[in-house]
């Protein structure tokens, strides 16, 4: 009863943005991890790969696993973290893999020999995020073991900037990108090349040339939004050419029940609505099961008929509630649009974010990936 769009159109053009801003001399990576923030890792992966993107990065093996098994065969790099038990998994299925400890690196080894197979590896490097990574004074060391094995082939260097998307500073992302630099110049001068260096989000894509080197992961960009206000206004404050960039996604569904309530009904749990006139109501079979945040109880509006339907009460498991008694003609079954437009309105990832007290990475990656995901 409930269904996710997919536009096709709108997410080769995204992709077209960014290969336009940096060329066709640097890679793209379309990063697909956490199902394609929300939009359908595989929807998504089919539609990018064919209109050019280089790379796919995934959040898991168990993500890279299921492109193999929908038959992409582009190259596909695990950014986030995988257990030693699973390494056998993503060596067996050709998956690239982001490696920062001994641990991995020695497990690594060991299956290459076994089952006589190559490992592509990426190591990601500190540069002051303090996540993922290995300290720059580590590396060179890091990069030497590896050489002793000759199943583990190294052919990625990355790291992430920390705040490039929360202020219109450089200072910081100078910082890390210097860092970047000293890394790759210190493993230069040891006589090491690392054929592919990556470093560069979609703020830094818009924001820093410099980021760029082999390879750019674009990640929210991808699907039609801005990183967030700061990188908008930064790219106005350096004069840089704004990316039309078109939302992706929509998610829609349609009314349950309608139901008439006096002047003075409590709506949903907690009674924290009570009607002020004879209200008519349509019963949304959505909640925060679906990914609607509880955070838009009482705050947020869908649209119906192309108009707006204020959320009344708190947002439930699997409902919720809205009020349509200023919306003519409205009926059982009729379609509900809770991100995505309808008429002249429209709701944004953007907007719901901004009343839930969130950023829309959020609110897209949060949609229940048992929605069924339409491309039209």
């Amino acid at each position: 009863m409930q269904w996710i769009e997919i536009d096709r159109r709108a997410l080769v053009h995204n992709l077209g943005q960014f290969r336009k801003l940096i060329g066709y001399g640097t890679k793209l990576m379309a990063v697909v991890k956490a199902n394609a923030y929300g939009h359908g890792i595989r929807e998504v992966s089919r539609i990018v790969f064919v209109a050019g993107a280089d790379w796919l990065g995934v959040k898991s093996v168990e993500e890279g696993i299921s492109l193999r098994e929908d038959g992409i065969e582009a190259p596909i790099l695990v950014l986030g973290a995988v257990l030693r038990a699973d390494l056998e998994k993503a060596l067996r299925h050709d998956l690239r893999l982001t490696v920062y400890s001994r641990e991995s690196v020695e497990e690594l080894d060991r299956l290459t020999r076994k089952f006589r197979k190559k490992a592509y590896i990426h190591l990601k490097v500190e540069t002051g995020t303090q996540r993922q990574g290995i300290r720059a004074e580590d590396l060179t060391r890091f990069v030497r073991r590896i050489g002793k094995s000759p199943g583990l082939i190294l052919e990625g260097l990355s790291s992430h900037f920390a705040n490039i998307e929360d202020t219109t500073s450089t200072a910081y992302p100078e910082f890390q990108l210097k860092n970047f630099a000293a890394a790759i110049g210190n493993l230069g001068r040891a006589g090491i090349e690392i054929p592919i260096k990556h470093m560069s989000c979609t703020a830094s894509s818009i924001l820093f040339p410099a980021t760029y080197f082999n390879m750019i992961r674009v990640g929210i960009g991808l699907y039609g939004l801005w990183p967030s206000k700061e990188t908008f206004l930064s790219c106005r404050l350096q004069k840089r050419e704004l990316l039309e960039l078109q939302p992706v996604l929509s998610w829609r569904t349609r009314i349950a029940q309608l139901k008439q309530v006096p002047k003075g009904s409590f709506i949903g749990y907690g009674c924290t609505y009570r009607t002020t006139r004879p209200t008519r109501l349509a019963v949304i079979p959505i909640g925060y099961y679906d990914g609607y945040s509880r955070n838009l109880s009482n705050a947020a509006y869908v649209l119906i008929r192309g108009r707006r339907a204020a959320v009344r009460g708190r947002v439930a498991m699997d409902f919720i509630t809205a009020d349509v008694t200023d919306i003519p003609g409205v009926r059982l079954e009729d379609g509900v649009t809770l991100i995505g437009k309808d008429g002249r309105e429209i709701i944004t990832a953007e907007h719901l974010a901004s009343l839930a007290g969130t950023i829309s990475y959020e609110i897209l990656a949060r949609l229940n990936p048992e929605t069924p995901r339409i491309v039209v």
